[in-house]
């Protein structure tokens, strides 16, 4: 594992780690995989919403089985990338989920929502917290509005222990040629 992210890393350089978190140091592997197109999800790599209809598979690579982890999958840039005034959008989160097994092992608190980005490119966020204990992790009262620094403060989750985002935009329908 790398010592704390440094100013070159894409979490970084895509301001994941300013605009939504503080600068942690990885602890833990996390693989992202979204079995529709197979693929696991690496930091700034594009995604259509087609290809993210479904909850991925989220890999849990380190800690043990005493460990237990939150998930949560954000999106900062809401309404749009150039004014995100309406902040972070909660687009699932899984508590519980023992080390070294995956996110179908833990508690799903908030459903998975596809992204459906309306205006420019989004990036969605997925950050692996450790808890400090099972269950001590309460629900938000919303998916609107969510800030990811104050649930962690609330949740005494302090920094992740794993991140990583893809960016996604609204795919343009087929035009029809006219006769």
């Amino acid at each position: 594992m790398e010592r704390i992210l440094m100013a070159d890393h894409p979490l970084v350089l895509s301001r994941v780690v300013g605009d939504v978190v503080d600068r942690f140091v990885p602890s833990v592997n996390m693989v992202v995989m979204y079995m529709n197109s197979s693929t696991q999800v690496y930091n700034g790599t594009e995604r259509l919403p087609s290809s993210v209809t479904t909850k991925p598979r989220v890999e849990i690579h380190g800690g043990d089985m005493r460990s237990f982890f939150t998930l949560i999958m954000t999106d900062p840039d809401v309404p749009g990338p150039s004014d995100p005034y309406l902040k972070e959008q909660l687009h699932w989160m899984i508590t519980d989920i023992p080390g070294t097994t995956d996110s179908s092992f833990g508690n799903e608190l908030v459903s998975y929502q596809m992204p459906r980005p309306n205006i420019g490119i989004h990036r969605y966020v997925f950050f692996l917290f450790k808890q400090k204990g099972r269950q001590t992790v309460r629900c938000p009262t919303s998916r609107d509005r969510f800030n990811t620094r104050n649930f962690a403060q609330e949740n005494e989750l302090g920094l992740p222990v794993a991140a990583t985002f893809f960016n996604c935009q609204r795919e343009t329908a087929p035009r029809r040629r006219r006769r």
